[in-house]
């Protein structure tokens, strides 16, 4: 039997990428780097992986003979196909010596893994919302874009009666199973239109506006299209502290980041805020405030602005992003 090195490095390849999006479906850093709605798509790239790999298996060994008829075949077909009859040739059937080229190439595939492996995920901070225009941004976003909310043709007949619904409670439950099971968080966030309505009822309606990571993209596209509606209104919601160059040394955001897709399209939302306290914070720290609604202009355009009465400082969330809420439409 002949070992072939390279058709087994490339199988610990394949085995490698199929172990990797294993692993951050098992501990839930999955959702570090997708939106939770992709989920079944990366679990199918894994499987793939490891129907190649065993497929790869296949052409680790291969006994005396099978190599001479391999050889023999190769070379009689691409001498065969030359039209200089020069034997030559630039494919690589996998047995070939290692070059700076070849040694190139397999770097590049396996720098994913290594960093996927041994470094931890990165959370999208401070630096980034800077980046991507920080306060500029919230103040010409597009009122549409910011919610993102989807409308898919799925079917509702199965829905639930929504009257029961209780944001509180089931926000309380799935923190306990996220505690338990990071990977529960690896669904998407559907519901019915009843749904969608009952939840903008409670915006409108409830003495305190709370903004979970469930609804805060919704009730943030809804007060940021009408400030005024709001003005006055109690709010709680949690974040991480953004403080941008020109603004009052009472002044901070207490942001987010939003995933319609994955990490690279996310966008920052958040709310200008005021705090007698703001001194005291830095950048990337963890909040959660209550305050009151009211609303300030910058650069021309005019932006919800939260007045805080208490705050306190939290550690970051084992999911620090946001996704958007999808609809299911008959």
């Amino acid at each position: 039997m002949k070992f072939h090195f390279q058709q087994a490095l490339r199988a610990l390849i394949l085995l490698a990428f199929c172990g990797l999006i294993f692993q951050l479906h098992h501990t839930g850093d999955i959702t570090k780097y997708i939106n939770p709605k992709y989920s079944g798509l990366s679990q199918s790239a894994s499987i793939l992986f490891l129907i190649l790999f065993f497929i790869q298996i296949t052409r680790i060994w291969t006994s005396k003979k099978e190599t001479e008829i391999h050889d023999h075949h190769h070379s009689h077909s691409c001498c065969h196909n030359n039209h200089d009859h020069d034997c030559s040739h630039d494919h690589d059937h996998g047995d070939s010596p290692f070059t700076v080229k070849k040694l190139l190439s397999y770097s590049i595939i396996v720098l994913p893994l290594m960093t996927g492996f041994f470094l931890p995920a990165k959370t999208l901070d401070a630096s980034i919302a800077d980046k991507k225009g920080g306060l500029a941004i919230l103040g010409n976003q597009n009122k549409e874009d910011a919610g993102q909310v989807n409308l898919e043709n799925i079917d509702e007949s199965s829905a639930d009666d929504f009257e029961e619904y209780s944001l509180e409670d089931n926000l309380e439950d799935f923190e306990e199973q996220i505690e338990q099971d990071p990977s529960v968080y690896e669904g998407e966030q559907v519901i019915s239109k009843g749904e969608f309505e009952q939840l903008k009822k409670e915006l409108n309606s409830s003495p305190v506006i709370k903004m979970d990571d469930f609804v805060f993209s919704l009730y943030y596209e809804e007060i940021s299209k009408d400030i005024n509606k709001f003005k006055g209104r109690e709010i709680e919601f949690q974040g991480f502290v953004y403080k941008e160059e020109g603004l009052n040394s009472n002044q901070l955001v207490v942001s987010r980041f939003l995933i319609t897709h994955c990490v690279a399209d996310a966008s920052m939302i958040g709310f200008l805020s005021e705090l007698e306290d703001a001194p005291k914070l830095y950048d990337n720290m963890w909040i959660k405030v209550t305050g009151v609604i009211d609303a300030a202009t910058y650069n021309g355009a005019e932006l919800p602005l939260i007045k805080i009465k208490k705050w306190e400082e939290i550690e970051e969330p084992f999911i620090p992003y946001l996704y958007p809420i999808n609809i299911r439409i008959l």
